[in-house]
């Protein structure tokens, strides 16, 4: 029987070394395909996807102070209408950007990285009707455009043009509006209700969501993704304002739910419409890809079965009483819940960092179509 000699072990050593490292090649090249998939997440809209561009205007409606942030990472107070982090901060960490949270636009502090990598332009408060974000004297959508198009003349110093062209053209533009349209404005004051029926201001609304999307392809958008409304009825200032007895039987008011479902319904009707059309009327060089979000499938599913999600109430915010709280009415004084993880909503309107982490999980699937189209 043979001997194994030193000069053999040494050979197969030598080969092991080699196929470890053709291996690690292998891991990390697939990584960084499947990581850049897409180039950049740019979002825009309202409170549900604003992780701060408020604290840096003159509104009231911020919160950058406890007990908001209370469970983000070193219990910082961000201006997030939430305990934690947002579903956008979930799907920019999922789609392999480098980055573990979506920045705020407006923070002074944002290098050019993050601008390459994705930011939000949201601002809480805002809607798709020009009155809604002058209600709280917040940034309107047209706004958050233009300061699309000043991050974009900033990517093309960095980038260059073409750099810039080839990048925007495989980032996703995200939108998540419409809800504060409804409630804010069409339910809460009377000028729209003088002009708008329901329908109407319906059809209203999702004119401008078209002109958003018109105007991100006239940027070199291709990819942009829309959200739906949640189901109105069933946010706990809702309950307060709307209900018979609002104390005792706090359960979903299905006339602003249905609301709700049908300007859904009519959102992704025209969607799909309106690609055909950007397709097919040479308005881009490359094709234009729009994606429908539904979010109020999977948030009804929490209220309508919460034990399924490890949610306990489901009819009030954890901040406070939970029926009226929201922004400057959600303080230091005002007391939280022993576990927001129960909760549904943090405070009277927006969800807890769980319910968002749910809803990211739920569009898992539309997420990695977005990714992967």
């Amino acid at each position: 029987m043979g001997t194994f000699s030193s000069s053999s072990f040494l050979f197969l050593a030598q080969i092991f070394f080699i196929l470890w490292q053709l291996l690690c090649l292998t891991v990390e090249a697939f990584n960084n395909s499947s990581n850049n998939k897409i180039s950049a997440f740019y979002v825009f809209g309202d409170s549900t996807v604003d992780p701060g561009n408020n604290n840096y205007i003159d509104t009231p409606f911020k919160c950058n102070f406890p007990p908001y942030g209370m469970d983000f990472p070193n219990h910082v107070p961000t201006g997030r209408f939430c305990n934690g982090k947002l579903a956008t901060d979930y799907i920019a960490s999922y789609a392999g950007l480098k980055k573990s949270f979506l920045p705020a636009y407006l923070d002074p502090n944002l290098s050019v990285e993050e601008l390459i990598t994705g930011v939000s332009f949201a601002s809480a408060g805002s809607g798709f009707d020009q009155l809604t974000p002058s209600i709280s004297n917040v940034i309107p959508i047209g706004k958050q455009l233009e300061y699309f198009r000043e991050c974009k003349k900033k990517l093309e110093v960095k980038l260059g043009k073409e750099g810039t062209k080839n990048h925007l053209e495989k980032a996703v533009f995200f939108l998540s509006a419409g809800t504060n349209d409804f409630v804010l404005n069409y339910f809460a004051l009377p000028i729209r209700r003088k002009s708008f029926t329901i329908l109407s201001y319906q059809q209203f609304l999702i004119q401008h969501v078209k002109q958003f999307i018109q105007d991100v392809v006239a940027e070199g958008g291709r990819k942009i993704a829309v959200a739906g409304v949640p189901p109105m009825g069933c946010l706990p200032l809702m309950i307060t304002l709307n209900s018979p007895n609002d104390i005792l039987h706090r359960h979903c008011i299905d006339h602003y739910s249905s609301i709700a479902r049908d300007y859904n319904h009519l959102l992704q009707q025209e969607l799909h419409l309106f690609q055909f059309h950007l397709n097919n009327n040479n308005i881009s060089t490359s094709p234009t890809k729009i994606y429908y979000v539904d979010i109020y499938g999977p948030l009804a599913q929490m209220i309508q079965a919460p034990q399924k999600f490890g949610f306990d109430e489901v009819g009030s915010g954890c901040c406070g009483s939970g029926y009226i709280e929201a922004s400057v009415l959600c303080n230091k004084f005002s007391g939280v819940c022993l576990d927001p993880s129960k909760y549904v909503f943090w405070d009277s309107i927006h969800p807890t960092d769980k319910a968002y982490h749910n809803l990211f999980l739920a569009k898992l699937p539309t997420i990695d179509f977005i990714i992967n189209g």
